[in-house]
């Protein structure tokens, strides 16, 4: 791997514009054309970050458009202080590995580049980065809803060996403690000061402080007085598209009500990846190692690292082995690779799967089966989901990036 797409991994590219820095989702390298040696990055250099702060906190107190009101008010506090831990590596073991270099800004809170995350020491992970969007409002984490609570879930990733590898949550303690900005800062904000859960507190506020909201889907569908005025952004193409996704059933996984579309039912299903994967796992199959350029492995690279049951795993039910959680379309033109796994590249082969029944396991859930609609409306539903793109993702990215990478000893807010 190179040092240019090493850098891009982490998040730290940003395009140069007439000398200035911007701040907008896909302005790194997205990989379109990786397959040719004919590719060219398009991270054109590395400029200093420079974003631009949003009072997040009172912003998400204010409901979006098509989506619900949040349960409860943010302290700006904290979100400023959320915010300044998800970009600090030293909550690394190895302190070169922050939230941000999986849940990338610039790639939709995800990774676009990756199909799953590499953590410590190129330790690969077993399923695709979710999205960060909207977090608030999913009862349930991770792809096998293994934890309720994003305080909780914050020190999954920390003391995940193939992630940020901390060996325990002691050891995460004093490593912060031992930096004065963040002492005095939990010191201020909480009776308790730091501790396990009040670090959790602070990366859970930032990130349920992320809602996205008010697309053009939602100008269309929710505000039907101005439905011919909101038209224009929408598109005839797009409304056919919501007419095929109604009518093809993709609504009764990925639901909506007359008040707000979280595109969600927040249940488990098996959609056939998982038969997919594992038959993957044991089938030679070439590897890209660089633009244009594939091998077939001479060893079996998978390991039981790989091994993935998906909801079992968590309920230890048979019934819900390669049951995964359905994730949000909210953003989902933004959020490549697709699946549990990253297996799907684009939406139109997202599509396309979907059409073609599935991945074919018989034990997936009943409603996928193939679809009889044409090449013209696959491209519709496809002009659909790309309108559920909110309008505040590249404000999102800019306030992401006005927080200084915390390598330092002292640290801003």
């Amino acid at each position: 791997m190179t040092p240019v797409k090493m850098l891009c991994l982490l998040g730290l590219l940003v395009p140069f514009a007439h000398g200035q820095a911007t701040h907008r989702v896909g302005l790194a390298d997205n990989r379109d054309g990786y397959d040719s040696t004919e590719y060219k990055t398009q991270s054109e250099a590395i400029l200093e970050q420079s974003g631009q702060r949003l009072p997040l906190a009172e912003q998400a107190s204010v409901p979006q458009l098509g989506l619900p009101r949040i349960a409860a008010p943010l302290r700006s506090e904290e979100v400023d202080l959320g915010r300044q831990l998800f970009f600090d590596r030293r909550l690394s073991a190895n302190a070169n590995l922050s939230c941000a270099m999986c849940h990338v800004p610039e790639q939709g809170f995800t990774q676009n580049e990756l199909a799953t995350p590499v953590g410590d020491e190129g330790r690969g992970g077993r399923r695709n980065a979710p999205s960060l969007y909207n977090l608030a409002f999913q009862s349930t984490l991770f792809w096998d809803g293994r934890e309720n609570s994003l305080e909780a879930q914050v020190w999954s990733p920390l003391l995940a060996r193939n992630e940020m590898a901390n060996p325990s949550k002691t050891a995460v303690l004093s490593r912060l403690t031992a930096i004065p900005a963040y002492q005095s800062i939990f010191t201020k904000l909480y009776d308790e000061g730091l501790t396990t859960a009040t670090l959790g507190r602070a990366l859970a506020t930032y990130q349920r402080a992320l809602i996205s909201g008010n697309s053009s889907f939602d100008r269309w569908y929710f505000e039907p007085l101005k439905k011919s005025e909101n038209l224009a952004d929408f598109g005839d193409k797009a409304a056919q598209g919501f007419a095929i996704f109604q009518e093809q059933g993709c609504h009764s996984c990925h639901t909506f009500t007359k008040e707000y579309a979280l595109f969600t039912d927040g249940q488990f299903h098996n959609t056939g990846t998982g038969l997919l994967r594992e038959e993957r796992g044991i089938m030679p199959r070439q590897v890209q190692v660089a633009p244009g350029i594939f091998v077939t492995p001479r060893v079996d690279v998978e390991t039981e690292t790989f091994i993935d049951k998906g909801r079992q795993e968590v309920t230890g039910r048979s019934e819900d082995r390669w049951r995964y959680r359905t994730p949000s379309l909210r953003n989902v033109a933004l959020t490549a690779p697709y699946m549990h796994d990253g297996s799907i590249q684009s939406l139109q082969d997202v599509v396309k799967f979907y059409v073609q029944g599935g991945g074919h396991d018989p034990n997936q859930d009943q409603r996928i089966r193939p679809l009889d609609i044409t090449a013209e409306e696959q491209e519709a539903l496809v002009e659909f989901l790309k309108t559920l793109t909110a309008s505040n993702v590249d404000a999102l990215v800019a306030d992401a990036r006005s927080t200084e990478i915390g390598d330092r000893d002292h640290t801003a807010y």
